[in-house]
């Protein structure tokens, strides 16, 4: 997904003059090409994200649309005060990419991950959040929106799914049909999410958008009324999202994702997703329990 971020801004670079890619020592090698070919538009700015978020509002304010990519804890974290004040509250668009979200960096500990950001980039008004479950899904949904005037927050993975959906922004994708529940899967959960629900007469609803959030498509796709929601960040960040959707109804809402607790335990990420019941044989248990009691 990293190949395609670089491939995506490049190209971009040379199309639309108003693209400017601030860096935050990470990543920087994959932009030598960028940075020989465009130095008045691509800054490595260094290990200094805050002031990097508020330099992105001014050339927003400027004309220009920044594009700032470092790891989310550094992103997200350190850096929710200019977020918040200098593009939300502002009403500023730029773009916030990010790597390392929930724990892609698994071996190097909790200053390294950050299964806390799409919650809490939720509570910022007008902050649109995006997790491509693809490389081509993220070229596809940056295209649309990186011009939209609005921050936008695009969480890439290094483990993305094995198959590319047609999907657009702001909509969620209808994978399958069923009659027994249904299964909101976000991004990169979806391999899991296909696996558990193999042969089960279940809906499956694939969303790569976030905030804001498709009511309507969950509206249409949820008769049975029992929900089990897969997020790969703290669990439960959808959860206010689906009741509000569907508060006329009687509802039952499951969920699976990161639990709120520090992941002390080194292994790779594979390895935290067993840990914490991320996985294919906890989804179809979960499925299983929410659908047959």
């Amino acid at each position: 997904m990293r190949k395609q971020f670089v491939n995506t801004i490049e190209n971009i670079l040379t199309t639309d003059e108003r693209l400017v890619l601030l860096l935050g020592d990470i990543g920087v090698w994959g932009f030598n090409k960028a940075l020989a070919l465009y130095p008045e538009r691509v800054y490595n700015i260094g290990i200094l994200e805050q002031s990097t978020v508020g330099l992105a509002a001014g050339l927003a304010m400027s004309g220009f649309i920044p594009v700032i990519h470092t790891i989310a804890p550094f992103l997200v974290e350190r850096s929710y005060e200019q977020l918040k004040l200098d593009f939300c509250y502002q009403k500023m668009g730029g773009n916030f990419l990010s790597i390392g979200g929930s724990y892609d960096y698994a071996a190097l500990g909790c200053t390294h991950h950050c299964p806390g950001d799409v919650g809490i980039l939720k509570n910022l008004p007008g902050m649109e959040i995006i997790l491509p479950g693809t490389a081509q899904e993220f070229d596809t949904l940056f295209r649309d929106t990186y011009a939209n005037g609005h921050p936008t927050y695009f969480r890439l993975s290094d483990r993305p799914n094995k198959n590319s959906y047609n999907v657009k922004f702001g909509k969620a994708e209808i994978l399958q049909r069923g009659n027994l529940a249904t299964i909101v899967a976000v991004g990169p959960t979806l391999n899991h999410v296909l696996e558990a629900c193999t042969g089960m007469d279940v809906t499956i609803l694939y969303y790569t958008t976030v905030t804001p959030f498709d009511s309507e498509t969950l509206k249409n796709n949820s008769a049975s009324g029992k929900i089990l929601l897969c997020e790969p960040y703290y669990k439960g960040g959808l959860t206010a999202e689906i009741a509000e959707a569907l508060s006329l109804r009687p509802i039952v809402i499951d969920s699976i994702g990161v639990p709120k607790r520090f992941l002390s335990n080194y292994g790779s990420a594979d390895e935290h997703d067993l840990n914490i019941g991320l996985s294919a044989i906890n989804i179809n248990k979960k499925l299983k329990k929410l659908i047959y009691g």
